[in-house]
């Protein structure tokens, strides 16, 4: 019932409006446990004859869980033990429409594996090599120097993967040339001096403008092949649904501005390269060149934050997995933003945690703690008694935990299963490196361009082929000297003087047999590997030589042999 108030009491009332409220608050409840009573007196002779298993079956109903809030440590976000109702429908959804493998652009164009290859190669960054390579030349040997084209360089990039597939990048290059122990392809390809010379000469940018362009971009001596590259890195493949974004170190030890050390690699020091691959095939879809502090001396805030954003521009619906250098409360908001969720650990010393979840005092082993906001969710995990391991997710919106003996929740385990990406493309690449000794950084960037490149290419080859040697272990080492075989082939066939080692110039001989001749002075006849005088030389000059008349089979020397001119394009 309503309560009636006088005058006075209205007035009091106007002045004290909450005493009122509590003193009606209370009769209120007095009456209630007054109604409760008589109940409860009514209904104990009905409990005293309920059996014993009812009493232990209405115990042992299940009660609504109590929500535990948890504050971070800057106080500006609160956590709660509870995930909320809303369970973000759209990201799954997006990720189960984004495309994933070859685009249509790179399935148009491979044809066999060299096209493959050149697909990260292309004429345009063919071109800036060739381009520069000559120049350098040019201001070394003046008019020595002969013009080298893209025949010349492919078949040099085809030795560098070869000596990589034989595992010979540290052996060397006589040992590869020598005319017994060595390789034949190698003597047959192109000179050992020729080797060597284009190796020194080889440039990716202009010199004569480098000291302008280094004093604001320290990559400048490679920075036009650079980018284009990476830029073909994305238009050939789409990631699948998991992308990791990770360092890379390639192992360095000359003299660089941007040199770094990092103790937990194998090389030690090295050139530390940003790299996002595809979590499924290590497929490296974006990559920068970490080169040291800005110009003006301050160190990078955020730094983790930027890199993620910028490796994981253009992706849309996938699920970025990082590490604690990259992973935060801003970042995952961030990808939010972009229709991408992440997964990564989390370093304890992070604003945005809670302190009870950083506690590991009495603890269980393998016991999960769980802490949810509007966008994350944050899992505290105990392998071990006194320790605890943090990840951060924008995925996962649940309590899930595996039913395995060691009882990881299914953020680890998703976290386990996509955080090697990087580390695979890392080890594959190391194994049939291209690498070779040299005291020039640009050089050892071009070494991994080609590396990351041949394993790329071998990624869409297999994908658009799947029965590419199917059931083999190592198939990309067969993939490998394939390609390796294929660049070196067009320079041998048009070789026109045979190597004094014999397996190369039987090697030469074969190859040019199979093929068309692209010369009259080409030896086309097995006969050709051998020596004699020749026919219109006077005997006291005593000269040599190898090529032979294409009619009477007869052995003449360049000065005799009649060669024919041709146009570029008829060439």
């Amino acid at each position: 019932m309503k309560r009636r108030y006088n005058l006075t009491e209205a007035l009091e009332l106007l002045w004290n409006p909450d005493e009122e409220l509590r003193d009606q608050e209370e009769s209120e409840e007095e009456e209630e446990e007054e109604d409760v009573s008589e109940e409860e007196d009514n209904c104990e002779e009905n409990e005293n004859n309920a059996s014993t298993d009812e009493e232990e079956s209405s115990d042992e109903e299940e009660e609504p869980q109590m929500e535990e809030c948890f504050q971070s440590k800057d106080g500006s976000l609160l956590w709660s033990s509870i995930p909320p109702s809303d369970r973000r429908r759209m990201l799954v959804a997006e990720r189960e429409r984004s495309p994933r493998g070859p685009t249509r652009y790179a399935v148009a164009r491979v044809d066999s594996i060299t096209s493959a290859f050149q697909l990260f190669l292309p004429d345009q960054v063919e071109k800036i090599v060739l381009n520069m390579t000559n120049k350098e030349g040019r201001r070394v040997y003046g008019n020595k120097w002969r013009e080298m084209d893209g025949i010349a360089l492919q078949a040099y990039l085809g030795l560098l993967i070869l000596a990589g597939v034989y595992r010979s990048n540290k052996e060397s290059t006589a040992s590869l040339w020598h005319a017994q122990s060595g390789r034949a392809i190698f003597g047959a390809t192109m000179p050992l001096k020729m080797f060597h010379i284009i190796s020194r000469v080889i440039r990716f940018d202009d010199r004569d403008t480098r000291t302008a362009r280094r004093a604001r971009d320290k990559l400048a001596a490679i920075r036009d092949v650079w980018d284009k590259w990476v830029c073909l890195l994305q238009q050939m493949y789409n990631p699948g649904a998991d992308v990791t974004v990770d360092e890379r170190l390639v192992p360095f030890r000359g003299r660089c501005a941007f040199k770094q050390y990092m103790p937990n690699k194998p090389g030690k020091y090295g050139i530390k390269i940003w790299t996002a691959c595809d979590a499924r095939t290590s497929y490296a879809f974006n990559m920068q060149v970490y080169t040291g502090k800005p110009a003006d001396g301050q160190p990078e805030k955020n730094q983790g934050k930027r890199v993620v954003l910028e490796m994981a521009e253009g992706l849309r619906g996938q699920t970025i997995t990082c590490d604690n250098f990259f992973t935060s409360h801003a970042l995952g908001q961030e990808l939010l933003k972009r229709k991408l969720s992440m997964v990564g650990t989390v370093r304890k010393n992070k604003p945005e945690l809670p302190p009870a979840l950083l506690a590991t005092k009495d603890r269980a082993r393998y016991s999960s703690k769980f802490a949810f906001s509007e966008t994350h969710t944050i899992v505290s995990y105990c392998p071990k008694k006194g320790r605890n391991v943090l990840l951060m997710s924008t995925l996962h919106r649940d309590t899930a935990v595996s039913a395995r003996e060691d009882k990881k929740p299914q953020v680890i385990l998703d976290y386990n299963h996509n955080k090697g990406g990087v580390d695979n493309l890392d080890k594959v690449t190391s194994v049939y490196t291209c690498k070779r000794k040299t005291a020039r950084w640009p050089l050892v960037v071009f070494y991994n361009i080609l590396d990351v490149s041949a394993y790329n290419s071998f990624v869409l080859w297999t994908e658009i082929n799947p029965t590419y040697n199917q059931g083999k272990c190592h198939r990309r080492r067969l993939f490998l000297e394939e390609l390796g075989r294929e660049l070196v082939m067009p320079l041998i066939k048009r070789r026109q003087v045979l190597p004094r080692a014999p397996a190369s110039a039987s090697l030469v001989v074969e190859i040019q047999t199979d093929g068309p001749s692209t010369s009259a002075a080409a030896p086309t006849n097995p006969a050709a590997a051998t020596r004699k005088r020749c026919r219109f030389c006077p005997g006291k000059s005593d000269l040599k030589t190898s090529i032979r008349c294409q009619n009477c089979m007869a052995n003449i020397c360049k000065k005799h042999a009649i060669t024919t001119t041709h146009c570029p394009s008829c060439k």
